[in-house]
């Protein structure tokens, strides 16, 4: 019997009676009278705070485990949090008397969490791997910086890590290397690979793993803002600056002494700086509309009418949604970088290209599993499917904007 199943056997023992004796609670519960007597005074110890009783209860014991191991693994090993400050974090829990918080002892169950971690998904993929449940892989790739260079490799469809690695370089070769040893064991293949395009990361894709290669949607989008976003924030603040200045300077006109002319002028200036302002507001929002309508249409269906979409379609969209951009930056006299709009252009028959690698991948399902005649392919795909699509995609999109038109 652990020291936690005795230490609650005798709260339970005082706490049904109150005056029993340290030599009743022994006979109850079968420990000795030094053992009772010992684990009474922890006891005593523990009752710091009001609370306290309820971590003696078998329910507040499993609730500090889940908040230790809750704690550890999100702010310890996922976000790097020290240990030092996990240890002042469960002080101000008033818990130093009821779990060992003490930052080697953090460290040190840190250390098996890690452990068992890693074991427990080792087990999970020998088990998926045996019961043929490795399905196909949408990769994504890229390296980052720490202390070192990192390879990092994940399948986007499930948020799994398949390796991050310290590497000297990042070439093909290398990706190649690491991308081949992790998916051989698994025994399974690649759908497409998304990435920011990088040639060694293109190579690897077309070349080594023999799918195709997907732009990133993060690092297109960022191109677009980087190039734009700044040009069109200044002429907004230029033009709210200018305004304060002149309505300042009404504010100062004195109610006598002033010419008309003067007069006159000051309103006439701060309605020009109002109407200056509202147009820059009006440029950035319709900038920023254009951003968001380039995110949306990239989905199998149509937003609007859950219409079946192909890549050449949905190409076209985007391409017109460039053009948006291009014709309101020239519009409004801001400058047009034309390499920023060619680098995004080129990438966008990519970005594209994942409509029609979704709709064969999950025709091949369906065909594996049942035979359908063409009426119900059609009423599958014009009714079931777009309902479960648009269903899940709402169930993950947290912008009540996005949510409403989706």
């Amino acid at each position: 019997m652990g020291f936690w199943q005795r230490s609650r056997l005798i709260f339970h023992s005082f706490r049904n009676n109150a005056n029993a004796s340290i030599r009743q609670v022994a006979h109850q519960t079968g420990l000795s009278k030094s053992s009772v007597h010992r684990l009474e005074q922890a006891m005593e110890r523990r009752k710091c705070h009001p609370e306290s009783c309820f971590w003696e209860t078998e329910e507040g014991h499993r609730w500090l485990i889940r908040l230790v191991v809750a704690a550890l693994y999100h702010f310890g090993l996922k976000r790097g949090v020290g240990a030092e400050t996990m240890h002042a974090f469960f002080a101000c829990l008033h818990l130093e008397q009821q779990v060992g918080c003490s930052p080697s002892t953090l460290r040190a169950v840190m250390e098996q969490l890690e452990h068992l971690i890693l074991e427990t998904t080792a087990a999970l993929e020998r088990e998926g791997i045996a019961q043929g449940q490795m399905g196909p892989i949408v990769g994504s790739v890229d390296a980052t910086f720490l202390e070192r260079m990192l390879l990092v490799c994940m399948d986007l469809v499930s948020g799994y890590i398949l390796f991050e690695e310290v590497a000297d370089d990042r070439t093909s070769e290398t990706w190649h290397g690491r991308v081949k040893a992790r998916l051989d064991p698994l025994k399974t293949r690649v759908l497409y690979l998304v990435s920011d395009r990088a040639k060694a990361l293109s190579k690897l894709a077309e070349t080594g793993l023999e799918c195709p290669s997907i732009p990133d949607v993060f690092h297109l989008l960022y191109d677009l803002v980087k190039g734009y976003s700044l040009a069109i924030s200044s002429q907004w603040k230029a033009a709210h600056q200018a305004l304060s200045q002149v309505q300042a300077h009404l504010d100062k006109l004195p109610a006598s002494g002033t010419s008309e002319t003067e007069a006159q002028a000051a309103p006439r200036a701060v309605a020009a700086c109002e109407a200056e302002v509202s147009h820059w507001e009006q440029v950035r929002e319709a900038y920023r509309a254009h951003l968001k309508v380039m995110s949306l249409p990239v989905c199998p269906w149509r937003v609007t009418d859950s219409t079946p979409q192909t890549s050449q379609e949905v190409e076209v969209h985007l391409t017109a949604a460039v053009a948006a951009i291009q014709a309101l930056l020239a519009t409004n006299g801001l400058p047009v970088k034309q390499k920023v709009l060619g680098k995004v252009r080129q990438q966008l028959a990519g970005w594209a290209g994942v409509i029609d690698l979704w709709w064969q991948e999950l025709r091949q399902e369906v065909q594996s599993q049942i035979v359908l005649t063409p009426m119900w392919v059609h009423g599958v795909e014009a009714h079931l499917l777009p309902f479960m699509y648009w269903e899940q995609q709402g169930l993950r999109t947290r912008c009540p904007r996005r949510k409403a038109k989706l």
